[in-house]
């Protein structure tokens, strides 16, 4: 039996009254919804098969329903009882190009596609979510806005989204707003969060080092790249230690070199690759300002000539303080005191709730999923081809997302 099984409500609110139970009756639907997507899998801005099951799965509740135009989104707007603010509620949708090997009776039947980061959980929880809360809408004064997205992973879904109006789709703008992000490396049904920054902002680089071609017998005569290359692999990363704050830290990777087709010939030409994550805009600034000119002079020390490109990727997720400690209090009320812990440090990947979390106060939180039998640190971690998540835990996130709207629109 796991933490998600034995969990019990300690309020007696009425807001929140049998949530949890009523969470946990939904959970055949849930389980099914999200195994029919974890077969199925689609990248990218668009998903229709996912889509489809979505809408369908919403079809019989009383909900004003839309389609993206630019992506293969859907939003969904229940109305409660009374006037009042709105808030946001976010499920992402895409799955990950890499293989499964899970083992699951439900694994992709999609190849090169698998849902290893558990968006499938997330669609799934939200749909139920918002059978739960169109169950309680007589005790909202205000509108939920469910937010279906696709083309998280490196897509900017989010920001599609917005284009779009999510953040007005009830009429007015939106006053909060919650995503959930399970993960399998943490107690299954543990609600986490922090306040501030939860996770990096994500860009890419590319620096191409430009020399003179020649014999590999005859360096000499050639200005060779690769020295150069290799030089900065080593220069990259001691600018990263010796002038950014370990206490606003930014991780640099170079995750790919390339130069030459053989042996013996030296090439005109060498390139490097990797990422930048940082968890502040400044520092973001900054580091991406320091790359090229580190590049440069190490480059012009070996006679070579540079060139750097950008490719701008998520911001930093910020959580606004407010809201996670609201949101942590009602994770300890709704399914008891030990699943609702703030969370210790931020993650250095990145999110593009970030977006939604730029213009709307509000959070992201994790849903541990922990699979029985296994040790968190040792379980197979998002993205990973064997990664599998604990079911159970989904009450607690459909509890949560609903806790999180009835207690905004009170």
């Amino acid at each position: 039996m796991t933490p998600a099984d034995t969990a019990t409500p300690l309020t007696d609110d009425p807001r929140f009254s049998g949530l949890l139970d009523a969470a946990r009756a939904l959970q055949p639907r849930t389980v099914a919804l999200r195994r029919q997507l974890h077969k199925h899998p689609e990248l990218g801005l668009r998903l229709p098969r996912s889509q489809a099951a979505v809408l369908h799965a919403l079809e019989g509740l009383d909900l004003h329903v839309t389609k993206g135009e630019s992506c293969d989104s859907v939003i969904a707007v229940l109305n409660g009882a009374r006037p009042g603010p709105s808030v946001l509620l976010r499920g992402d949708m895409d799955a990950l190009a890499m293989p499964e090997d899970s083992g699951l009776a439900f694994a992709s039947e999609e190849p090169g596609t698998m849902h290893a980061c558990g968006h499938d959980t997330h669609t799934a929880m939200l749909v139920s979510a918002a059978r739960l809360l169109h169950s309680r809408r007589e005790a909202l004064s205000g509108r939920v806005i469910f937010m279906f997205q696709p083309g998280e992973e490196g897509h900017a879904g989010a920001r599609h989204m917005i284009e779009e109006g999510v953040l007005d789709a009830g009429g007015r703008p939106v006053e909060r707003a919650l995503a959930l992000h399970i993960t399998a490396t943490a107690t299954s049904g543990v609600i986490t969060s922090r306040p501030g920054p939860i996770m990096a902002s994500a860009d890419a680089w590319t620096v191409k080092v430009t020399g003179r071609g020649g014999h590999g017998a005859m360096p000499f005569h050639a200005v060779d790249p690769v020295p150069a290359a290799a030089a900065m692999v080593g220069a990259l990363q001691t600018m990263v230690t010796r002038r950014f704050s370990v206490f606003d830290p930014a991780v640099l990777t170079v995750g790919r070199i390339t130069a030459g087709t053989t042996s013996n010939v030296i090439p005109e030409t060498a390139e490097l690759e990797g990422t930048v994550r940082t968890m502040s805009d400044t520092v973001r600034k900054q580091v991406l300002e320091e790359i090229p000119k580190v590049c440069q002079h190490i480059a012009a020390a070996h006679g070579c000539s540079t060139s750097f490109d950008v490719v701008t990727g998520y911001p930093p997720t910020r959580n606004d303080p407010d809201v996670v400690t609201r949101l942590l209090e009602l994770a300890s009320a709704v399914l008891g005191p030990r699943f609702g812990p703030t969370m210790a440090d931020p993650l250095m990947a990145a999110e593009d709730f970030s977006f939604v979390l730029q213009k709307v106060p509000g959070a992201l939180a994790f849903l541990g999923a922990c699979p029985p039998g296994i040790e968190p640190d040792k379980a197979p971690p998002n993205h990973s081809n064997r990664v599998h998540f604990d079911e159970s835990a989904f009450a607690h996130g459909v509890a949560t997302y609903a806790a999180f709207a009835l207690d905004a629109l009170r």
